[in-house]
């Protein structure tokens, strides 16, 4: 994941921030997260742990669906005032949960609004190469919390594949799993394929350069857009930037320029 959001990486370095890669496993946010409590564990007078996404034990998941919800807040009151009305359908793509969270979360008491999360569906849910928990994965404990993880039937977590680097995590927010089992949310998953062709589609129709993450929501929407009745009100969570993945994008659609600087 490191080299994957190198960009990201070299900001915080620039901000002032010590970051150390984890290569233990399959070196993404799983074995990251590992890493951070067993140094927290040893290390807890002088340091604190802090989790970006809703996921891990109380409080985290509620403190981070909090922060994020800002952006649900300000959709729902923009929509009205734009619009007239709340929107029919929100669709948001779905790693840890947090930016999916943040968006549902102000939407709940209104039944009449369809919440749509996108996992990563990698090469095919039957490829065995994906991240979506929804679909293929099984609830148990671990890292502190209990929800849905991406794991065998011993318990052992299984590697997950994921283009972006931030949907590729094994589990997913214990928020989310509630919302799920409540079928308050409805969850289904985009292909690596399918989030380039939604991320080029976007960049060339409206100037947009969404992050692979939330890709998966612009493809979720395109694949279902022929079942969404005519004059809905469709909100798409793109809450990222894809300047970071610039060459993943470069390196996913096969662009000979640079492949041959690869070369």
């Amino acid at each position: 994941d490191v080299e994957r959001q190198r960009p990201n990486v070299f900001w915080m370095e620039q901000l002032g921030a010590s970051v150390i890669p984890v290569s233990d496993g399959t070196a993404t946010l799983k074995d990251a997260i590992n890493a951070a409590m067993r140094d927290w564990a040893e290390s807890m007078e002088s340091t604190h742990y802090v989790l970006g996404t809703t996921c891990g034990p109380h409080p985290f998941p509620e403190m981070v669906a909090w922060f994020q919800s800002i952006i649900g807040q300000e959709s729902r009151h923009q929509m009205i005032e734009k619009n007239g009305k709340k929107p029919d359908i929100i669709y948001a793509c779905v790693g840890g949960g947090s930016n999916a969270s943040g968006m549902f979360i102000p939407f709940l008491e209104d039944n009449s609004v369809e919440l749509v999360g996108v996992e990563a569906g990698g090469f095919g849910l039957d490829s065995g190469h994906h991240a979506a928990r929804f679909s293929s994965g099984k609830v148990g404990v671990a890292q502190g919390y209990k929800t849905y993880f991406f794991q065998n039937n011993e318990g052992q977590m299984l590697n997950t594949h994921s283009i972006a680097a931030g949907l590729d995590y094994v589990g997913v927010s214990p928020i989310l799993s509630h919302l799920h089992d409540q079928k308050r949310v409805r969850f289904t998953a985009a292909k690596d394929d399918a989030v380039v062709s939604a991320t080029k589609l976007l960049i060339r129709t409206e100037g947009i350069i969404p992050a692979l993450e939330c890709g998966h929501a612009f493809a979720g929407v395109i694949e279902e857009a022929e079942n969404i009745p005519d004059g809905s009100q469709v909100l798409i969570n793109l809450s990222g930037r894809g300047d970071k993945d610039i060459f993943n994008i470069a390196e996913a659609i096969g662009d000979e320029k640079w492949m041959e600087f690869l070369r």
